[in-house]
Formats: C-alpha cells, structure tokens, sequence
C-alpha cells in the first residue's frame, strides 16, 4: 500500500523502528481485532491499538458510562456519562486516529451472537476486557471453535493477570482454569474493588500482544500466564500446558455448542466496577 504523507509522519516512530519497518505498519493497517469489553482492560487497549494503527477495530459492549467507570476506564470521559459505551469508545479512539475503522455492537456477548459477531469482519486477533467469568469462558471457547487466536486478562484489587491462546500453539484459558467458578464463589464487584492503573498496565500489555501477533515480533505469552502484583511491583511468569482432556481443545472435546454460563448478580447489574 502507499502511505500519505500524514500517515508517514503519524507512524514514524513505527517505522523507522527495525522489527516493523513499513511492511510491519502495512499488517498493522489491514490488521482487524474484536475487543470485548470496553471497560478497564479494553479502553486502554483500544486507545492504543488505535493509536498504533489497526485499521479495523470492533467494540462490545451492552453498557452505557457511568461515573464510578471513570476511575480506570480512560477511553470515556465526564461528559460520556450516560452515553453508550461503544459510542464514546469509538469517538476517543478515531479522535485520536480518523484512520481507523471502527465498529460497535452496542450489545453483551453471548453464545447466540458472539460467532455472527466475530465472522462479521473475519476479525484476526480477539481481545478479552470483559469483567466476569461466563464470557471469557465463552470468548475463549469461541475462540477455539473458530480457530482465533485471543488475549485474556483480568483484573481485582492490586493483581492483574495475561495469557496469549493461539490456536495449536499453546493451552487455551479451559486447560488452565476447567470451569467458571460458581456465582457465589467468588468476592462480589462492590467488596473487591480494583486499583485503577491496574487496567492500563494488563490492558496495554494485551495491546502489545495484539501488535506482535500481526507484525509477528517477538514472543507471545502462549503457554504462560503473566501475573502482576503492583503492591510488591512485581510481575511473574507461570508456564502452562496444554491439558490434552480439555472440554473444548484436548483430543476428544466434549464441548460442541457454546454456553452461556450464570453470572452472578453483581456482574449484571454492577459489571460497571470490576473488570
């Protein structure tokens, strides 16, 4: 493709660096990721995809802004409160880049509408910023029926946690974690509470997954599983196999349709204060 002159001087620092060069940017240009979950893992991943060039980006997201979303969730602003998520993420991230394209489904992901949602654009790389466990289960058995690769993460209090799936490369999230853990198992969104910076720092790493995966720089986190304490300012690495009996991935799955697994009640009605 040919660059204008704006977008010569826009991706300069991309560039001129020499793991992506020009051919580097060009992926990053025709590159189309799906971001679930425009929350505290999404947003800062949005803004910097868009920042770095993607050309195609996918928002979803059923929730509208609210104020206590603020606190983490960078892509929304006080004057967005009460706007659709997807909307106010879309203007943030084409304010900053009117090269993208970017799309949104005002809607939650479920196991109705997740595949229609992810063949709509044939995205590339999908990126988990959702805030309860029956979607990222969801989102990673999607994931492997449809041969995607994906980003998870999440986040509570001072901890925040990564892993990079790409197909018949390394475990996917069921071989690490087998089942959502029950609705009552786990503490709820107002007694937990999350630090917000813990947003940025796990999402621009999904980001930087996202950007070595379509350039193809570098080692992604598949077979690991990256933690960080930001009390001790720690970061880990876990290594992870691939569970051969695994319901969705291992040699004789037994799951054949998606689920949509319960949510536990705070997650509808305050999914708004933890991701």
């Amino acid at each position: 493709m040919k660059f204008t002159n704006a977008q010569l001087e826009r991706y300069s620092r991309h560039i001129i660096l020499e793991d992506i060069g020009v051919k580097g940017q060009e992926k990053l240009l025709n590159g189309k990721v799906l971001i679930i979950g425009t929350g505290g893992l999404g947003a800062p991943a949005a803004l910097y995809l868009g920042a770095a060039g993607i050309g195609t980006i996918g928002l979803v997201d059923g929730d509208i802004v609210d104020l206590s979303n603020l606190q983490r969730q960078v892509i929304h602003s006080s004057k967005d409160v009460g706007k659709a998520k997807v909307i106010s993420g879309k203007e943030s991230i084409n304010a900053i880049n009117p090269d993208v394209n970017v799309i949104t489904y005002q809607e939650r992901a479920t196991a109705d509408n997740i595949k229609d949602i992810i063949k709509d654009q044939d995205y590339d790389f999908i990126l988990d910023g959702t805030d309860n466990f029956p979607v990222k289960f969801l989102i990673n058995d999607v994931c492997v029926m449809l041969k995607k690769p994906f980003s998870h993460a999440g986040i509570i209090r001072f901890q925040g946690q990564t892993m990079t799936y790409v197909p018949e490369k390394g475990p996917c999230y069921r071989c690490v974690f087998k089942n959502p853990p029950p609705p009552d198992a786990v503490p709820t969104c107002q007694q937990a509470g999350v630090l917000g910076v813990m947003g940025g720092v796990i999402g621009t790493i999904q980001a930087t997954e996202v950007i070595k995966y379509i350039t193809g720089v570098g080692n992604l986190l598949t077979g690991q599983l990256l933690t960080y304490d930001a009390k001790k300012m720690e970061f880990r690495k876990i290594k992870l196999a691939s569970d051969k009996s695994c319901a969705i991935c291992g040699e004789n799955p037994t799951i054949q349709e998606l689920i949509d697994y319960e949510i536990a009640a705070c997650s509808i009605t305050d999914r708004k204060n933890l991701e």
